[in-house]
């Protein structure tokens, strides 16, 4: 029984991580427009945003929350 608890809980966890990129990028999307990051950083930020939304999309969330997790760092949020 709790072994199967601790698998229904992992499951459940890693459901709600998984649909955690649209907040993200509506974070990175507001810091963006106060941001002090220029140059080829922003630039950087940008791209990153835009891959997490596409791998979102296609539904590789892995990838998503990597690439809006690297933004986020550069972005200091």
């Amino acid at each position: 029984m709790k072994k199967l608890l601790l698998m229904l809980a992992l499951s459940v966890s890693s459901f709600a991580y998984a649909h955690n990129c649209p907040n993200d990028m509506k974070a990175i999307d507001a810091a963006l427009t106060s941001t002090k990051v220029a140059g080829a950083d922003l630039d950087k930020v940008k791209s990153l945003r835009a891959a997490g939304e596409k791998a979102h999309k296609e539904g590789k969330h892995d990838e998503s929350m990597a690439a809006l997790i690297q933004a986020k760092k550069i972005l200091g949020i």
